[in-house]
């Protein structure tokens, strides 16, 4: 056994506390950083179910696609640019590709095009790129970026056509591959799904409803504790701390209070900035019709095996690929923000 498997690998995690009402929070900015989201956790105490306008919200979270061997060549396609990628705001990601063994694509709502590929892939490639952040000791990973929208990746162009040789004729790699737009939705990418077998998935909700729920206090509790003891609630493991069980030795740190009802939520998709940010709008308007001592949290988890993460910077796996950020919202309009990252991550904004 590896010697540094008992050991506890690097985290990066970023606390900010401020006020809805200021007019410099970061809020906002920080939503859309993170651009694939793959889970939001709801937690609303005093709360036993869910409001029909939050309900009504959840069920329209963009609506996602998944197209199964999807030639990545095709992310060049000039239709394909014109109609969806030149307009703004198309999410990709390869699929169920492990990004510490696999070959992984991102294209961003920006219109970058990230490849994070092995380094044999990357030579028959033949495209500029560079080494990984994460592995330059070893340099067996490269990561290629493209902006589909420079001048010199316009179609005909000499860098567009040395890409788009590369990736039909030298390594013409398929995989199955994620795709949302927001606002186009299907129409914009319907010339390119009418070409392969693909299928039309919407985010999945789920709920659940909670008694007598052992909390912290928010304002005082250490922020891993409180991480800790949420992500504990969110996995429905026990915090009793037992002497008869031996799954688990989480406690609710202390001081705490218990909470008579709560509602738990998931929401679990490619899930959008863009509603993410309807999401915290709603649960603000609902904290307003609550009791002072009520708050929510919102924690949305990035995916694990994405190539980027916040704001479009390379990401790693290592042993965890965790980037997600927890976001608890107050009934005086303050919060405060945990930003996490795991060890290979660059630190968030």
């Amino acid at each position: 056994m590896s010697v540094d498997l008992d050991q506890t690998p690097r985290s990066l995690l970023v606390c900010e506390r401020s006020s809805f009402c200021d007019e410099n929070n970061r809020v906002s900015s920080q939503v859309e950083q993170l651009h694939f989201n793959y889970k939001v956790s709801v937690l609303l105490s005093d709360c036993s179910s869910a409001p029909s306008h939050l309900e009504s919200l959840l069920t329209s979270f963009s609506h996602f696609y998944l197209v199964r061997n999807l030639p990545l060549h095709e992310l060049l396609d000039k239709q394909f640019l014109e109609t969806a990628v030149y307009q703004g705001n198309v999410y990709g990601l390869s699929y169920r590709t492990r990004l510490d063994e696999d070959n992984c694509v991102a294209l961003m709502p920006n219109g970058h095009l990230v490849l994070s590929l092995d380094k044999d892939s990357f030579q028959v490639l033949g495209f500029e790129g560079k080494t990984s952040t994460f592995n330059y000791k070893t340099k067996n990973r490269y990561v290629v970026t493209v902006d589909l929208t420079d001048g010199s990746m316009a179609p005909g162009r000499q860098a567009y056509l040395r890409l788009l040789t590369g990736l039909t004729s030298r390594l013409p790699l398929q995989m199955d591959f994620l795709l949302s737009h927001h606002p186009g939705g299907g129409a914009s990418l319907q010339a390119l799904l009418s070409r392969y077998i693909w299928s039309e998935h919407k985010p999945e909700v789920g709920t659940c409803s909670l008694t007598h729920l052992p909390c912290p206090d928010l304002q005082s509790c250490d922020p891993h504790g409180l991480l800790e003891w949420l992500g504990a609630v969110d996995a429905n493991i026990s915090r009793d701390n037992s002497s008869s069980s031996f799954l688990s030795s989480l406690v609710c740190p202390e001081p705490k209070r218990t909470v008579s009802r709560a509602l738990r939520i998931s929401i679990c998709g490619l899930l959008l900035p863009h509603d993410v940010q309807r999401l915290i709008q709603e649960l603000r308007c609902y904290l307003g019709q609550c009791q002072p001592e009520s708050w929510v949290s919102l924690t949305v988890h990035g995916f694990v095996d994405s190539p980027v993460s916040w704001g479009g910077k390379e990401h790693g796996v290592l042993r965890g690929g965790e980037n997600f950020y927890t976001l608890f919202i107050f009934h005086d309009h303050t919060y405060h923000l945990h930003l996490a990252a795991g060890a290979q991550d660059t630190c968030p904004p």
